[in-house]
């Protein structure tokens, strides 16, 4: 790790960014080995990075925005709220316009086969990813000041969370594209690219963490409120949707618990 620990932290981010792509490559690469999903692994990969990050999203994100917001004698609890809140917006918003898309295919009996399908699999992921890799960023960057909370550690184990619940976004767009028609490696192209967004979007969250210092605290807590939303939203109730829901929500927090220790312990 120290070859790591040696790099600019906006390298240090795109790295870590390029790990989470791979791993929606990765679960987009189930396509070649399995027609179906093994739904009990998949549901425990969810609840386990769901832990993570909501732990993430106070201790690494939310808990150093409002330390720094301090520092810079901001108005630390409106800044808090409103990049909070502001994370989840976006995330809302990309999902009402692909539920918006989405009926306007069907009311032109349009069935979601196809390139259309491909395209808004595809799109409503990538509009996931974007702040998924900003929050990434965002992490990177902000170990350029120090913060309490803001860790070497810390940062690779909220990019871990992100990687583990990408591998099953892959495979959600891949699998279903197959059924569909398209070839394996057609499916497997398109599980993947929604995750080419997510370095660039980790380079664009490291710079600004760094050049706008100014802006570091409404960017962590909007990272956090993006983390917070997905949580909610999507990957616990997915990890609670199989057979056993109990056994899931001891994998949240066996993943919130090794997030917590981690920030804690080494900040």
């Amino acid at each position: 790790m120290q070859w790591f620990e040696a790099l600019s932290h906006p390298i240090q981010a795109l790295w870590a960014t390029c790990f989470t792509w791979a791993v929606t490559a990765a679960g987009a690469g189930m396509v070649f080995l399995f027609r179906r999903k093994n739904m009990l692994f998949l549901d425990a990969m969810l609840g386990f990075a769901a832990g993570v990050m909501i732990a993430a999203s106070f201790w690494s994100l939310l808990s150093p925005a409002i330390t720094l917001a301090e520092q810079l004698k901001m108005n630390a609890w409106a800044v808090a709220a409103v990049g909070f809140v502001g994370g989840g917006l976006l995330l809302f918003s990309a999902d009402k316009i692909y539920d918006r898309l989405q009926a306007q295919m069907i009311k032109k009996g349009n069935k979601t086969g196809g390139l259309k399908r491909c395209i808004l699999l595809v799109f409503s992921i990538t509009l996931h990813n974007i702040p998924e890799g900003l929050a990434v960023g965002v992490a990177f960057g902000s170990l350029q000041y120090g913060l309490e909370g803001a860790t070497l550690p810390a940062a690779c184990l909220l990019a871990l969370g992100i990687g583990l619940q990408n591998f099953p976004e892959g495979t959600a767009v891949s699998l279903p594209l197959h059924r569909e028609g398209l070839t394996a490696p057609k499916a497997f192209f398109w599980g993947q690219l929604s995750g080419m967004v997510e370095p660039l979007a980790g380079l664009v969250g490291a710079y600004l963490a760094i050049h706008v210092r100014s802006a570091l605290p409404f960017l962590l807590a909007f990272a956090a409120g993006a983390m917070i939303y997905v949580v909610v939203e999507e990957l616990i109730p997915e990890s609670q949707a199989g057979s056993k829901p109990q056994i899931m929500a001891l994998f949240t927090l066996f993943g919130f618990t090794v997030m917590m220790v981690l920030d804690t312990a080494l900040s």
